[in-house]
């Protein structure tokens, strides 16, 4: 059995952060052939992987002398907090920082089975060969200097976890209200199908997914709009006074949401280019095509 102070659980909590940190950023940049600041926050430190070791090592200490049991623990407690990690993470920010749909046996896209036997494995490494050695390291430390490098690592933990926490919320909030204004946006592009076909002018009425980008449905709403108003202003418009004073309320709802769309681009700060940066497999089922635009937004910042 385990036997730590809150001072040494948390150094090896920190500890497991940062070797995640090291694993998650090699294996990603090397995938991608270029360096990739992995996670959820800014610092070098992945705090999943320094709860799954801290749960590992919890679950398997009634089994440590029996190998299978201990790999079923691993595959039990990694699954359910990668599980349960994943729903909240969903629920508070709207996107998946990882997302298993495209694996076999894959449970709502949150866990999967290649996972859940590779925590199980990594359980048994982690109990048997590599927490032995940081575990000697740590009663090595001397008692006053462990603990102010718990202390240290704390206040820096802490501060970093807040401004990305936030950054994700942020980012949460600019993914609600472009969503909102791309609604918007849809619902004048059907007006604008009922007058132009009620106009009789030759035109049908032309239907458009959901899944239409914002700026390809910026596009026609601005090539109709501006026909539409032309006509007016000119004085050669066949509708009448009540439609005419209806367009150009719809033009001023474009402009508007156009304008909006614009600002919520521009909210896209360090913090959160660094959340889209680190996390490249980032989805969101609900905000699919804002959270691509956004991205969008922040890769043609790079190329600059």
């Amino acid at each position: 059995m385990y036997s730590y102070t809150m001072a040494q659980w948390l150094f090896f909590f920190y500890f497991y952060c940062f070797f995640g940190w090291c694993f998650e950023s090699t294996f990603v940049s090397l995938k991608k052939r270029s360096f990739v600041n992995r996670g959820f926050m800014r610092g070098p430190f992945l705090p999943l992987y320094g709860s799954g070791a801290i749960m590992m090592l919890v679950v398997s200490m009634p089994f440590q002398h029996n190998i299978l049991l201990t790999y079923a623990a691993g595959c039990i407690g990694a699954t359910v907090l990668e599980y349960i990690t994943g729903v909240v993470m969903e629920g508070l920010f709207k996107v998946r920082y990882w997302d298993y749909s495209n694996q076999k046996f894959n449970f709502k896209g949150y866990i999967c089975l290649t996972s859940t036997l590779a925590w199980g494995g990594l359980t048994i490494l982690m109990t048997r060969i590599v927490h032995k050695p940081i575990e000697q390291l740590v009663w090595d430390i001397p008692h006053n200097i462990l603990m102010t490098v718990v202390f240290i690592l704390t206040i820096y933990i802490v501060a970093d976890f807040t401004l990305s926490f936030k950054a994700a919320i942020d980012l949460r909030d600019i993914l609600v209200k472009l969503e909102a204004a791309k609604e918007e946006l849809e619902r004048v592009q059907r007006r604008l199908d009922v007058i132009i076909a009620v106009s009789n002018e030759g035109r049908e009425a032309k239907k458009q997914e959901r899944g239409e980008r914002v700026d390809e449905l910026l596009s026609g709403i601005e090539e109709r709009l501006t026909g539409l108003k032309e006509k007016i202003q000119s004085g050669v418009s066949v509708y009448p006074e009540s439609m005419r004073e209806e367009i150009l309320d719809l033009w001023t709802k474009y402009k508007i949401n156009l304008e909006k769309s614009s600002q919520l681009r521009n909210l896209i700060d360090i913090y959160k280019r660094r959340l889209i940066k680190g996390n490249p497999g980032m989805v969101s089922a609900k905000f699919k095509h804002a959270l691509q635009e956004i991205k969008d937004v922040v890769y043609d910042r790079l190329k600059k």
